[in-house]
């Protein structure tokens, strides 16, 4: 069971296509909204040093954003990387 979590915003294009590929795969996700909770965006900052979003975790390895997300998928290691 992998444990994925996406850092978001309510607004963030990005995030809904992060979130459509892990839906795709059929995988969950717990999902942390960062849009008004002030604390939670700088407990982001501090654990990625990025103040952007998505930020996306899977078993507490650091993916990145959406490009990061897709590029791992485009190149077959996402699979592996959640098989592992």
């Amino acid at each position: 069971m992998n444990d994925i979590v996406i850092y978001t915003t309510q607004v963030c294009p990005y995030c809904v296509r992060a979130k459509q590929l892990f839906q795709r795969k059929g995988l969950t996700y717990r999902e942390v909204d960062v849009s008004f909770d002030q604390a939670e965006r700088m407990a982001l900052v501090a654990r990625t040093k990025q103040r952007t979003v998505p930020q996306i975790f899977i078993n507490d390895q650091h993916i990145g954003g959406c490009d990061d997300l897709y590029a791992l998928e485009r190149n077959g290691q996402l699979d592996t990387l959640l098989n592992t």
